[in-house]
């Protein structure tokens, strides 16, 4: 039973809980504040509602900042590192704002609100991270009975207009035409330093996410079928020689096998087998792990080095683009596209899990192959246009 009291100008409700189970105390729900003993009456009677159905929660007084270093800890021995990595990179865009806040007092209207402000600044991909993070946090901290009610459901992504033009801009600028890719990989052949030829050459003809290109071994690849298993992916945050990780690919779908180029194959085996003297010279200091590209200590290149790299070509290219590593992923799939791949072969050799990822990102025709369609539905239609004029 409640009991009331006027207290400095407002009213006061005390509930008697019963029996803490784990300190064998009883104990006492109040809570002041009320304007009048109505108000006070109306709360205090879905307390004891609440603690009738044994539904009664008492929301922690836990920072929103603490409960995100217990949760993250909880995470770590669940999750791949790069993951991790992602999720807390994200989480600061949370703790920009309720770091300090109790995290039950993070409202709805609170996240939806702050997550508005945050789409004015960040692209689309880097607010779906946030909201994914955010979601985690709070389902956690509900089921931890932390928080009675989780402010991240209902969540309305706003409208990013804006970010989806860019994308693709993106999309469509980001990777080399055949034309750009048949000069890039002669200046490779002719210019290029040791092993650019082959590295570039595997990325453009295999479509391999960097990567995948980085952390293959040489009992990857099938010289009998020409075939290529991709099973691992290279992570390395500090770009550190030696400190580095080789995890599952990105996606269930990202394992998978296929066959490459002859002209690829040919490159590799030639690569090998200089490979093979570089380990005889430098054995005592070779640390053999089975890579196909490796430096004169058995290590892998990292991504940066892969970058700066191809950034020392493009500076000799006469064209004006943002070519990354993961250009010839796109490269790849557009130049599949042109030669009429089905687009569930060219899902499975990208390695997505959903052939909606492939149909969203690429659905962007190379110019080739507009040129083609509009030449093919002339041509259709020509006997129709001769009437017609």
């Amino acid at each position: 039973m409640a009991h009331f009291r006027e207290k400095s100008g407002s009213w006061e409700y005390v509930i008697s809980a019963g029996k803490d189970p784990v300190s064998g105390k009883y104990t006492k729900i109040r809570k002041s504040g009320f304007r009048t003993k109505t108000a006070a009456k109306h709360e205090a009677r879905r307390i004891e509602e609440e603690l009738k159905q044994g539904t009664y929660l008492k929301e922690s007084k836990m920072t929103f900042g603490d409960f995100f270093q217990q949760w993250l800890a909880h995470y770590e021995k669940r999750a791949k590192v790069s993951s991790v990595r992602a999720r807390s990179i994200a989480g600061k865009r949370l703790l920009d704002a309720w770091e300090h806040h109790p995290i039950s007092s993070i409202t709805m209207s609170m996240y939806q609100e702050h997550l508005d402000t945050l789409s004015l600044t960040m692209s689309a991909n880097y607010l779906d991270s946030i909201h994914t993070t955010g979601r985690m946090i709070f389902t956690h901290a509900l089921k931890l009975k932390m928080i009675k009610y989780n402010p991240t459901e209902h969540f309305e992504k706003p409208r990013m207009t804006k970010d989806i033009v860019e994308d693709e801009a993106e999309v469509m600028e980001n990777f080399l035409d055949r034309e750009e890719l048949t000069k890039f990989l002669l200046l490779a052949k002719d210019e290029g330093l040791k092993d650019d030829l082959v590295v570039f050459a595997t990325l453009a003809y295999s479509g391999l996410r960097i990567g995948e290109l980085i952390s293959l071994k040489e009992s990857d690849i099938d010289f009998q079928t020409n075939e290529i298993s991709v099973t691992k992916t290279y992570y390395n945050p500090k770009n550190s020689k030696k400190d580095f990780k080789l995890l599952t690919p990105k996606t269930r779908g990202s394992i998978r096998k296929f066959q490459l180029d002859q002209f690829v194959i040919q490159l590799l085996k030639a690569h090998l087998k200089q490979q093979k003297e570089v380990k005889m010279k430098n054995r005592r200091v070779y640390n053999d792990q089975g890579f196909i590209f490796a430096d004169e200590q058995g290590y892998p290149p990292t991504m940066k080095k892969v970058a700066i790299r191809l950034q020392r070509l493009m500076k000799k290219m006469d064209i004006e683009k943002h070519i990354t590593p993961h250009s010839f992923r796109h490269t790849n799939i557009s130049l599949l596209i042109e030669a009429n791949v089905p687009i569930a072969e060219i899902q499975r050799r990208a390695g997505h899990t959903d052939i909606h990822t492939t149909m969203n990102i690429y659905s962007h025709m190379t110019k080739n192959v507009k040129d083609n369609a509009s030449q093919l539905f002339t041509n259709h239609l020509s006997e129709l246009t001769a009437k017609l004029q």
